[in-house]
This record gives structure tokens, sequence and C-alpha cells, in this order.
């Protein structure tokens, strides 16, 4: 279906990314990849505090992937995600930075809501859970 190649209907400019039940609260995230002007990007969901959190896989320090292993963002209290590569904290419920060589910088959103039973987000999704 156009808009969404991988992972299902896609409704009004959202595109499925995963069942809503496979997001533990501030437990590991789901990757997948978005479609942008150059090619594709990868990118993850969490759940904070009851509700879905998307963000672009990349540290705003340098452009690196975040996680420690596949989905594994967040630090053990499950309170700030953490870039594997630079040590930058950010804020799980808003992806701001709270530390490290990131000061002032924010990880770059994708919107996403809880819609039913699926997590979806508001971009072209042409790779579901990396």
């Amino acid at each position: 279906m156009p808009g969404d190649a991988v992972t299902g209907a896609a409704s009004e400019g959202w595109a499925r990314v995963c069942a809503a039940g496979s997001l533990a609260e501030r437990g590991d995230g789901v990757r997948f990849d978005i479609a942008t002007r150059g090619g594709t990007i990868p990118a993850f969901v969490l759940r904070i505090d009851g509700r879905p959190m998307a963000w672009l896989n990349q540290c705003a320090h340098v452009p690196v992937e975040l996680d420690w292993t596949p989905g594994r963002f967040l630090d053990d209290t499950g309170t700030v995600i953490v870039c594997a590569t630079h040590g930058a904290v950010y804020d799980a419920s808003d992806g701001s930075c709270v530390g490290g060589p990131c000061r002032g910088k924010s990880l770059q959103a994708v919107p996403c809501r809880e819609a039913g039973e699926w997590i979806e987000v508001q971009a072209t999704v042409v790779k579901g859970e990396r």
C-alpha cells in the first residue's frame, strides 16, 4: 500500500510500526526505518508513562545510532535514553538532552500515536521492526 510498504494499512498519513502490546512500559524499543528525501533513516518507538514516543535513531551530538544492542535505548532506571557511542543522555519523556555532549539539543521526534491495537507514526515506514 502506498505510504506503508511493509507494516500494514496506513490511515490519514499514519503508518503502522508494531502491535501496541509489543511495547512494555519503559522497556525495550521497537526499531523501524522511515523514508526521507535522501533515502531511509532508522527510528524507534518506546512506551513512556503509558504513551508511545518515537524519535529518529540518531544522537543529537553526532548522528550515530543510539541503542546499545538492537532495541535497548534506556538506562537501567528506564528514565533516560543513553547514546551507546558518546554517553549523551536524553530525558525519555521528551527527548531533551540532560547530560553529556548534546547539551541544549534534543532527539528529533517522529509524530506517534496508539490507534487501537497498533502503534503508528506519521511518516512513511519502509521497514518495520528492525
